[in-house]
């Protein structure tokens, strides 16, 4: 019996780290940093997570960097006035208000991997850095979706 428990114990502790990805920096909790796999020849992919701020000021994601990337930047997607999809680098970073949140998902805020040094694929995670204006850099990974894949199972 103390056996079984203890198998089962393992079990949901391995099992758990699988699907609970948090890294912390300062103040700031960085929740299931995520991608998606990319077609052979894709030049860009996109990663995806929530910031939580536990602190009492603001702090602003100022870079990024992935190993599979050339080039990282911060991103956001929105629609112009002429109802067109836009996407354009945060040049002065995203701001994590103080007690509050900001989740990095398709359609909005990202982290855009560019100049791709090979394909990302599914189940092959792969690091990188945050670095905020605060809480300094810390390393991520990033756990790699389907093509097409959402984020409903990250819990982000």
């Amino acid at each position: 019996m103390g056996l079984a428990v203890f198998t089962l114990a393992l079990l949901f502790a391995t099992t758990h780290s699988l699907v609970a990805q948090e890294f912390k920096a300062g103040d700031i909790e960085i929740v299931h940093p995520w991608s998606r796999a990319t077609p052979e020849g894709a030049m860009v992919a996109a990663g995806y997570l929530t910031l939580k701020n536990h602190g009492n000021s603001p702090d602003r994601l100022v870079s990024a960097t992935g190993e599979v990337a050339g080039m990282t930047q911060v991103h956001e997607m929105a629609v112009d006035a002429n109802g067109i999809m836009t996407m354009k680098q945060l040049a002065d970073g995203l701001e994590i208000p103080a007690g509050g949140e900001v989740a990095l998902k398709p359609g909005s805020f990202h982290i855009m991997f560019m100049d791709l040094k090979q394909p990302v694929k599914q189940g092959q995670p792969f690091k990188g850095t945050l670095t905020f204006e605060k809480s300094g850099t810390v390393e991520v990974e990033y756990a790699v979706d389907a093509m097409g894949g959402g984020h409903d199972d990250h819990g982000g």
